[in-house]
C-alpha cells in the first residue's frame, strides 16, 4: 500500500499550459501563494465586504469571527483560480471574486424573507441571524468543489496539491482536467467545507434544525430540497453570472414587497432601545400598554428616517404618510379598523393628566422578548374611534405623560422623491452599481477603529454564543449635533461618512465623487441627506422661511471651505459620462479634502469640470 503513495507523479500532459498571472508570477509559469489579506486588498472586494457587513446585525469583532474569518480562508483556498475554464469569471481571481458576490448577492435577497417560513415573529426574530449567516455560507460554499475536482494544480517539482492539504505554501500552476464531470463538483462540496467552517460554527448552526438541513442540502447540491435557502443561492448565482457576463442582474434579484421589513424593525427596536421614552413624565415618545405598542406618529417617522438613513439604507421615503403606508404594507404597524395606519388616542395618566395623539399601533412582541418587555403604563389609552374598545387599562407603576400639544401630523418638506417601483430596491441598484463597476477610481479607504461606546460593540465577550445570541443592534453613527446644528457639524457628519463608508464615494450614486484634486459635494443631495438624517433642522429652518436643505447649505457657505470659481460664484458644473448615458451634476469643491479623507483618492474617471457658467446658488436639481 505504501508504494501507492510513493509512486512516481507523471507530468502534465501535453497542450495544457497552465494559467500564469504576471503580477505574482515566479517564473516557469509558476504563481506566488498569496494571504488573504492581500488578495481582499482591491477596492472592489473591499467594497464587497464592507457591503456584506452592512447586511448582518454584528459588530465588526463578531463579523470578524462569523464572516471575515471563513471569507479569509476561502480567500486563502481559492487564490487566483478562474470560476470558469471559459464561461464566466473565467480570468485570474475570477472565483475570489464569484465568491464574493454571490454572498453579497444572496445577503441582500434574504432580507426579503422570513425565515424560517410559517412560525411565529418571536422565533424569526430571535433565529434571524443564524439564517443569515447560514445564507451566506451556503452561498460561498456551494461552488468550492470545483477546486478539489476540475482543477489540476501542482507545485514546482510536479507535487500535487490538494486542497484537503490546506491552502498552498509554494509557488504553484494549474490546469483544468479535460475528463472533469460538470456535476461532481456538488458532491465535492463536502470535502471542504469543515476546512472553511470551524467546529464553534457548526455547532451554532446545528442548533436549528430547519437551517442546518436546508444547509446541508445546499452543500450536497440539492437545491431542490433545500426551501427558499436553495432559492436564494440559485438566485444570487445567476446573478453574480449574470453580471460578468453581461446579463442583467435585477431580473434575479426581483424585491419582494415585504424586502423593507428586516431593516425597518432592526431600526424601531433600536430606537426603542437607545433613545425612545417611553412612558416617561414630561417627555414620551409613546406607550406601551398590556396588548399593544403605541407609539407617537411623526417622532416615529422622523427618527426611523434619519437612523436608516445614518446606517446607510437609501429608498426612505421622504414623507411621513409614505412611511406609514411602508410600515403599514409590512405589516408592522397594526390598521385600524378602517384600514388606516393612524390611530387617534388620547392618553390619560392616574395623576388626572390627559392628552390628545396621533399614533402607530404595533405589537409589542415584535419588538421585545416577554422576558424583556418593559412595564407597562399605569393609566389609559382611549382610542377616539367609534369601532375600537374604549380604552386600555393595565394597573402598573406610577407614570406621567409629556405635556403640551403634539404637532399635527403632516407630512414633512419632500427633499427626496417618494418610493417607487424604481427606488424600493433596498439598494440593489446600488450593488448592481457596485458590480457594473470599471476598474475602482478610488483606493479603500482606512476605516476607523470600533469606538468604545459602539452601540454594536460586542460588550457579551467573544465568545461565539454571546456574539450570535446577542439582540442585533445597528452600527454607531456619527455623534449627533446640538440643539442648534452648524456648518461645522455637517462638517463632521461628512467626514464621519466618508470613512465610515456610510457615504459611498465615486459611485453611480454617490454624494461625494473627487474631482480635479480635491472633494466635490453634489447639491442639493448631500444637504438633503444630512437633512433627512437630524429632523430637528427642518423646524429650525422654518424660522427663516427656508428648506431644511438650503439651511444646512447657507451654514456650509458661511464657512468658507470651498473653492469659489474665477467669476465668485459657489457652484461647479461636472460633466459625467458614462456607458450608457452622460449627465449633468452640480455641487461644491473642498479647499481641504484631506480633512474629509484622510489621504485623497484619485480623481473620479468619468467625472471632469465642466467650463465656468453662471448658475443659481440654491441649486434644487
Amino acid at each position: 500500500m505504501l508504494s501507492l503513495f510513493q509512486r512516481k507523479r507523471p507530468p502534465p500532459s501535453s497542450g495544457t499550459t497552465p494559467t500564469p498571472i504576471p503580477p505574482a508570477d515566479t517564473g516557469k509559469g509558476l504563481m506566488r501563494p498569496e494571504p488573504a489579506a492581500s488578495l481582499l486588498a482591491t477596492p472592489r472586494r473591499q467594497k464587497l465586504l464592507e457591503h456584506i457587513w452592512q447586511r448582518t446585525s454584528l459588530s465588526r469583532r463578531q463579523f470578524a469571527s462569523l464572516y471575515l474569518a471563513p471569507l479569509e480562508r476561502y480567500a486563502e483556498l481559492v487564490q487566483q483560480f478562474p470560476a470558469s475554464e471559459s464561461h464566466h469569471h473565467a480570468y485570474p481571481g475570477g472565483m475570489l471574486d464569484h465568491g464574493l458576490e454571490i454572498v453579497a448577492y444572496a445577503l441582500k435577497l434574504r432580507q426579503s424573507h422570513l425565515l424560517p417560513a410559517g412560525t411565529t415573529p418571536e422565533a424569526q426574530a430571535a433565529q434571524a441571524e443564524a439564517w443569515t449567516a447560514g445564507t451566506a455560507y451556503a452561498a460561498l460554499l456551494h461552488d468550492v468543489g470545483k477546486v478539489a475536482v476540475d482543477l489540476h494544480v501542482e507545485y514546482a517539482d510536479g507535487t500535487v496539491w490538494h486542497p484537503w492539504h490546506g491552502p498552498l505554501r509554494r509557488p504553484y500552476r494549474f490546469r483544468y482536467r479535460k475528463e472533469r464531470e460538470y456535476r461532481l463538483h456538488s458532491a465535492a462540496t463536502g470535502l471542504l467545507y469543515a476546512r472553511l467552517l470551524d467546529p464553534g460554527i457548526f455547532d451554532w448552526l446545528a442548533g436549528y434544525p430547519d437551517l442546518w438541513a436546508a444547509l446541508l442540502y445546499v452543500l450536497a447540491g440539492q437545491y431542490e430540497h433545500a426551501g427558499t435557502l436553495g432559492e436564494l443561492v440559485v438566485q444570487a448565482d445567476q446573478a453574480s453570472v449574470a453580471q460578468e457576463l453581461g446579463g442583467d442582474p435585477s431580473k434575479a434579484l426581483a424585491a419582494p414587497k415585504h424586502a423593507l421589513q428586516r431593516k425597518l424593525l432592526d431600526g424601531l427596536r433600536f430606537l426603542l432601545r437607545e433613545e425612545f421614552k417611553l412612558n416617561q413624565p414630561q417627555a414620551s415618545d409613546g406607550w406601551l400598554t398590556q396588548d399593544a405598542l403605541w407609539l407617537v406618529s411623526k417622532t416615529v417617522s422622523d427618527k426611523l428616517r434619519a437612523h436608516l438613513l445614518q446606517q446607510g439604507i437609501d429608498g426612505i421615503p421622504a414623507s411621513n404618510t409614505a412611511v406609514f403606508n411602508v410600515l403599514q404594507d409590512h405589516g408592522i404597524a397594526l390598521p385600524t379598523p378602517d384600514g388606516k395606519a393612524i390611530w387617534k388616542a388620547t392618553v390619560a395618566s392616574d395623576a388626572g393628566w390627559s392628552h390628545s395623539f396621533t399614533f402607530l399601533k404595533l405589537s409589542p412582541a415584535l419588538i421585545w422578548e416577554a422576558a424583556e418587555r418593559p412595564a407597562p403604563f399605569a393609566g389609559q389609552v382611549q382610542v377616539e374611534q367609534e369601532h375600537e374598545d374604549v380604552a386600555q387599562q393595565v394597573p402598573a407603576t406610577p407614570g406621567a405623560a409629556r405635556t403640551g400639544p403634539e404637532p399635527a401630523y403632516s407630512g414633512a418638506p419632500p427633499v427626496a422623491p417618494p418610493m417607487t417601483a424604481a427606488t424600493a430596491d433596498n439598494g440593489v441598484g446600488a450593488l448592481l452599481d457596485l458590480l457594473d463597476m470599471a476598474p475602482a477610481a478610488s483606493a479603500p479607504l482606512p476605516m476607523p477603529p470600533e469606538p468604545v461606546a459602539d452601540a454594536r460593540a460586542d460588550a457579551e465577550g467573544d465568545s461565539l454564543a454571546s456574539a450570535v445570541m446577542a439582540p442585533p443592534t445597528p452600527p454607531t453613527s456619527a455623534p449627533r449635533p446640538q440643539a442648534e446644528p452648524s456648518g461645522d457639524d455637517f462638517m463632521a457628519w461628512l467626514t464621519h461618512g466618508v470613512r465610515s463608508r456610510k457615504l459611498i464615494i465615486n459611485d453611480a450614486k454617490a454624494l461625494v465623487h473627487t474631482v480635479a484634486g480635491t472633494a466635490y459635494l453634489v447639491s442639493p443631495g448631500v444637504f438633503q441627506r444630512y437633512a433627512q438624517e437630524h429632523p430637528q433642522v427642518a423646524s429650525i429652518a422654518r424660522q427663516e422661511k427656508l428648506e431644511a436643505w438650503q439651511w444646512v447649505q447657507k451654514r456650509f457657505e458661511k464657512l468658507a471651505a470651498h473653492r469659489k470659481q474665477a467669476s465668485g460664484l459657489n457652484i461647479w458644473t461636472c460633466e459625467v459620462t458614462g456607458p450608457r448615458k452622460s449627465r449633468r451634476l452640480h455641487g461644491y469643491l473642498l479647499l481641504a479634502p484631506d480633512s474629509v479623507f484622510g489621504e485623497t483618492p484619485p480623481d473620479n474617471p468619468y467625472l471632469r469640470l465642466a467650463s465656468d457658467m453662471p448658475r443659481d446658488e440654491n441649486l434644487s436639481v
